[in-house]
């Protein structure tokens, strides 16, 4: 069973490359909700480098466009992938467990709030930077 539903119609936002970032996070998660535990223990990693370049391409956009909701949304993105960094350390340790039950009872409940409200706020002003950039015919 997926984790992360609806994908379409909750979690497009009108930018591709968001819109691409966030569908290969769903997939990773989702995938890794099903996997068994030396594939999960393959994937976090894969999950982990994922979101550090995701996170880093919308904080590359905020920059570029003068986002004024950067700084809380970089604040966002910083404890999200500590708390992955942390868990990625533990895997090798043999706290497998713990990982899975941070993907499957935290992860998708953060993704859906963070891409309705933070994500989203980022998304329109950056269609709105993109309109502004675009010459009236």
């Amino acid at each position: 069973m997926a984790l992360i539903e609806e994908f379409e119609q909750r979690f497009l936002l009108g930018v591709p490359a968001m819109d691409r970032n966030h569908r290969e996070f769903v997939d990773l998660i989702n995938r890794m909700a099903e996997a068994a535990n030396p594939v999960f223990a393959y994937l976090f990693p894969e999950m982990v480098r994922h979101t550090h370049a995701h996170f880093a391409a919308e904080e590359a956009m905020m920059r570029e466009t003068d986002f004024k909701g950067g700084e809380e949304h970089r604040k966002m993105h910083l404890r999200v992938l500590g708390e992955m960094d942390w868990f990625g350390r533990r895997i090798p340790k043999g706290h497998l467990t713990q990982a899975r039950s941070y993907v499957i009872e935290q992860l998708p409940s953060w993704f859906a709030e963070h891409t309705v409200t933070m994500d989203s706020a980022l998304a329109a002003h950056l269609r709105s930077v993109a309109s502004a950039k675009t010459p009236m015919v």
